[in-house]
Formats: C-alpha cells, structure tokens, sequence
C-alpha cells in the first residue's frame, strides 16, 4: 500500500539538449526581458563574455565576480552592480557559485533568472540560498530565488576538469541520497532520486576514462537535473546541514567537502533508514551503498579525507556544536558524540562505519 504524500511540481521551464546554449536569446524574449546581467565566477568569465556578447543588446553586461558559499559583501556588490545596469533579469552560467549569486540578486529584488549550468551542482533546480556572513552560512528558501527557466546544454560541461567533474557529481548524489530519507519525501521524489544516482554512477568513470565523449556529458548531466530537482522538492538532513557548516565556517570547497562527507552520513543514518537503503543499493549495485560511494570517490581520484581539504582536529569541536545547535528532520537522532565520531572519521578518512 502507498503511505499518503504531498507533492508539488516547482514552476520552471527546462530545455535539454547539446548546443541548446544557442536557444538563450529567444528564452530571454519569452520572458518579456529587456536587459539581463550575466553572471560567472572570474574563472569562467570568458565563457560569460562570449553569452553576454551573444546576445547583444539584450545584455547588460558581465558580473564576474561570483564566489564560493556567496559572501554577503559579493552579494551587496552584485545587487549595485545589477542596479546600476539597469538589468531586469539574470543570466548565471557556471555551477553553484554563480547560480547561488543569482539568487542573492533575486532575493533582494525578484529578478528572475536563467540557469546555464556547467557543472552538477543542481543549485539551479531549487528555490533555496545561502549567505555567508561573519563566518557562519546561512539557508533559507524563497520561491523569488528559483529559476525562472533552466537550459542544459552538456556541451557547458566539456570544459568542466575531471576532478571537478567528479566531486560535482558526488554533491549531486548527496542531493538524491538525502531526498530518499527526507521527511516530506515522495514515491515521485524517490524514482527521481534513485534514477539520478544510477545516471551518475555510470557516467562518471566513464567521463574519468573519456571526458570529451558529450553522450557522457551527457548521461551525467541528465543524472544532475534529476537529483538537482529532489533538493529543490524535499527538506534535507545531516549530511547539509554539517557540509554547510564546514563550508561557511572554514571556508572548504563546496563539491569536495560533499563528496568526503556523504559516505559518513549515509553510513549514519543507514540504520535508521531501511527504505532509502534499498532503492540505493538498487542505484549503485552493491548491499553496502556508504562504502560503494566511498570506494568510488576514491577510484575516481576524489579527495580521501577533511584534513585534505584544511580541516583539522581544533575545528572539529567548533563544528559538532554548529551542527547540533539547532534542530532539524534527521532519520537517526543527532547526538554531539555522533556528530564528532562522523566528523573525526571524515577528518582522518578512516573506513566507513555507522
């Protein structure tokens, strides 16, 4: 029998396909836009210029300043930057950095945004922002800050590292494996988590062995919108909420700091968890899930611990109490003593238990 369940579908429009890029014109004058700011990181500004000067008039010109985690002075730079343009829309092209910096804009005045991701972040399918101030990253949700129209065009992601590639596309799985326990989940949010893990448990050793081949790229990004689009519909849990912690107080890098910490958290709330258990052993072929996806991250090259990525033993008391400061929906309950084995455990790398 199905247990009861709600779901809403997010208003968005999504088109898909190689060379889609080319379509951003005509999406910008469906949506009755006169003047739209690009957005990138400075990395990718080149890649920012070229949309800008695609679109001629319509463009107010290029904002390449995004940042990991969104600090609050970009942000207020930004919001300027748009009000001083004149611009009445957003164009954000890279991963979640550059999206999260749309929303930070949308948020404060309701400018709607197209998402050309390049990455697998899925920050694109959700109406959830983050600002970092003062060390300490704050969420919320907002239907302003999604979306208004998302175009996913693989050929963005052919550019994208391979090392890059991977740990996007574990932040991805993260998204799915959290929307499987999450507690306003659905049977339609578990098909589309547990068909994005499966899409990028595929792809990406094939992308590690052939990162040009766009049927990959492909595979991949499809697997992305896919798991991108369970963060936006469900409520996530533990593994967020300590890799959010991580990343606005010790600044580590967004998809790295996923990819270490998923395993750890699944293995976590496995036990508490028996259902999301078995649809992710049916996504990645294996009786154990937690050690599959630690074992894969690391055949793939990803970083094996948080002391990799600057963490180190005095940071992990300061994050135990930010994780376990306030409430959230969890599965398993979250203890401090918990928390610290999981986090000392992800520290040092040290074989996935619960």
């Amino acid at each position: 029998m199905t247990s009861p369940f709600f779901y809403a579908s997010l208003p968005m429009r999504v088109s898909f396909g190689a060379g889609y890029r080319s379509k951003l014109a005509d999406e910008v004058n469906k949506l009755g836009l006169k003047r739209v700011l690009v957005l990138s990181t400075g990395f990718q500004e080149d890649l920012a210029q070229e949309i800008s000067d695609s679109l001629g008039d319509l463009s107010a010109g290029v904002y390449a300043k995004a940042e990991m985690h969104v600090p609050i002075e970009t942000a207020q730079d930004a919001q300027r930057f748009a009000t001083d343009a004149g611009a009445d829309g957003c164009i954000a092209v890279g991963g979640g950095s550059t999206t999260g910096l749309g929303k930070a804009i949308a948020l404060e005045y309701g400018t709607p945004i197209i998402a050309l991701p390049t990455t697998y972040a899925g920050s694109e399918m959700t109406p959830v922002w983050g600002l970092t101030a003062d060390g300490v990253k704050k969420t919320g949700k907002d239907p302003r800050v999604l979306p208004t129209s998302v175009i996913y065009d693989p050929e963005l992601t052919l550019s994208l590292p391979v090392g890059m590639s991977v740990t996007s596309g574990f932040n991805a799985i993260a998204h799915a494996v959290e929307a499987l326990y999450a507690p306003d989940g659905s049977p339609i949010i578990s098909l589309m988590a547990e068909e994005g893990i499966r899409a990028l448990i595929k792809a990406l050793p094939d992308i590690t062995r052939d990162p040009d081949n766009i049927e990959y790229r492909s595979e991949a990004l499809y697997g992305a919108w896919l798991c991108g689009a369970t963060l936006g519909a469900t409520t996530m849990s533990l593994h967020h909420k300590l890799c959010h912690t991580l990343g606005g107080t010790f600044n580590l890098p967004h998809a790295e700091t996923h990819t270490v910490v998923l395993p750890y958290a699944l293995a976590y709330n496995a036990p508490s968890a028996p259902s999301a258990v078995e649809a992710l052993q049916r996504a990645t072929g294996c009786a154990d899930p937690a050690t599959r996806l630690r074992e894969l991250s690391l055949e793939l090259g990803a970083p094996a611990s948080l002391r990799d990525l600057g963490l180190t033993e005095e940071n992990v008391e300061t994050a135990v109490d930010l994780a376990t400061r306030n409430p959230y929906a969890n599965p398993r309950e979250v203890t401090s003593d918990g928390i610290r084995r999981l986090l000392t455990a992800a520290l040092n790398g040290a074989p996935v238990t619960d």
